[in-house]
């Protein structure tokens, strides 16, 4: 699978100083050779990670630019093959010129991810590591940046490998005691067996408990603003964005669709949805606004419900405080427009389960304590977003909690003395399940499944 040599633009599209052509396989050497001309010298014996300064040539001869070859040898290198990097100026064309010489030189075009692959596949990197990679490359905050970074370090990969560890200590004390009765081997004890059993399901449990704070810090907080027209649900979103991102206007009804930025609050990552005012809609895209609203509405993990401050509740107000008394999501009441006259006091809220503070969005007042309230209730809502070994992918906590079904059926098993053997059944299930996630059980078309989702380049 990696004989062939590949190419591709390492850095990203657009003008920019430099740009990076990546070259990986055998033949990379080969293609540098054929493509590039030092100043001094020639590429006879290429010495690794040298920088060489010279031009990138045509197949007729001719200059495509000037740039530095940096070459390094297998297996030090990203993917654990020969590599050689082209750096040359930052414009497309040039980039694409460059790239297609490559091309012509030997080399193929690498598929999305196909460098990373290349370095799981080689024995650098487990898959969760690998999937580090793009998780720092689109990461929404310093923290998630941290966390992916985390992750690439192996902060994970090293919990699930002492796991695993354990159990196959286990494993081979029943299984040694299964195969070679004749031996004096002595049987696994069921007080040992217990402790180690035990010792795993706490681990995977931890790191279930982290999944959700993982996920957060991946994909970010869905956060939806939600009011009646013209309470000042747009000014907030520009607030806390800060930028006239929103139209407003004093016309009820100016927000037809929904509006979603991106935003990081201490840290945590919010996916943060400007809606269309809940109201009985009086045309046909101001009903389909309010129906995609009622929908996230129906999704969101964090709301923030806002209030009129200067005016009295209206019919479509307390339709609202109704909604938000059975909602599951985590909710922050927000009365706006407090440099107004204010008319709306807390206990209008009754019955709802969320913190009432006031604002002006306009103004700027108030959103301070609004964003120290918003990290609170994530933080009550997820657990503790520390960084570290955060399972953050559906596929590692199916893993994790398959592994967490066979622990507890090898306890159950234990508890009935029914015998080692059929312990080891369910341990080698939890211990098989859990090498998924590193990548060392899993098929070939979950792993092309996987690096397809990376950037082309990478």
């Amino acid at each position: 699978m990696t004989e062939d040599t590949i190419s591709q633009i390492a850095t990203a599209y657009g003008a920019g100083g430099i740009g990076i052509i990546r070259v990986s396989g055998a033949d990379a050497f080969a293609v540098a050779r054929q493509i590039f001309r030092p100043v001094r010298g020639d590429l006879g014996e290429i010495t690794p990670y040298r920088a060489h300064y010279g031009q990138i040539t045509a197949a007729d001869s001719g200059v495509i630019d000037e740039g530095i070859l940096l070459p390094m040898r297998a297996p030090h290198s990203y993917t654990g093959e020969d590599v050689v990097e082209l750096q040359c100026h930052g414009g497309s064309i040039v980039l694409r010129e460059v790239l297609l010489r490559t091309w012509e030189a030997g080399a193929r075009p690498a598929e999305a991810g196909e460098f990373t692959k290349r370095a799981f596949l080689n024995g650098r990197l487990d898959l969760t590591r690998a999937e580090g990679v793009m998780e720092l490359i689109a990461a929404k905050s310093a923290r998630s940046a941290r966390a992916a970074r985390e992750r690439m370090a192996g902060a994970l990969s090293q919990e699930i490998a002492a796991i695993r560890h354990r159990l196959l200590g286990a494993i081979a004390r029943i299984e040694a005691g299964i195969d070679f009765p004749e031996d004096d081997i002595p049987a696994a004890s069921a007080a040992a067996l217990r402790e180690d059993i035990t010792a795993a399901a706490s681990a995977v449990r931890r790191l279930l408990t982290g999944a959700n704070a993982g996920r957060i810090l991946r994909e970010g907080v869905k956060t939806v603003i939600v009011g009646r027209p013209n309470v000042g649900k747009s000014s907030l979103l520009n607030a806390l964005v800060g930028t006239e991102r929103a139209i407003v206007t004093d016309v009820p009804g100016t927000t037809r669709d929904v509006i979603e930025e991106e935003i990081s609050i201490e840290g945590i990552p919010l996916r943060l949805l400007d809606t269309a005012g809940l109201r009985a809609a009086e045309d046909a895209v101001e009903q389909i606004g309010v129906a995609r609203t009622e929908q996230h509405m129906r999704d969101a993990e964090l709301v923030l419900a806002v209030f009129d401050s200067s005016s009295e509740l209206t019919e479509e107000d307390h339709e609202l405080i109704a909604r938000l008394r059975e909602m599951n999501a985590e909710t922050i009441i927000l009365c706006n427009k407090e440099d107004c006259a204010r008319v709306l006091r807390v206990a209008d809220f009754d019955g709802v389960n969320a913190p009432v503070l006031m604002i002006s969005a306009q103004a700027g007042t108030g959103l301070d304590a609004l964003r120290e309230t918003i990290a609170a209730r994530v933080q009550m809502m997820e657990g503790d977003l520390s960084d570290g070994a955060l399972p953050n992918k559906e596929r590692e906590v199916e893993a994790l909690q398959r592994a967490a079904r066979h622990l507890s059926e090898a306890e159950k098993t234990l508890a009935a003395e029914m015998g080692t053997d059929f312990i080891s059944i369910d341990l080698r299930g939890a211990y098989d399940t859990l090498g998924a996630i590193l990548g060392e059980t899993v098929d070939t078309d979950l792993i092309d499944r996987i690096f397809s989702e990376f950037c082309i380049g990478k």
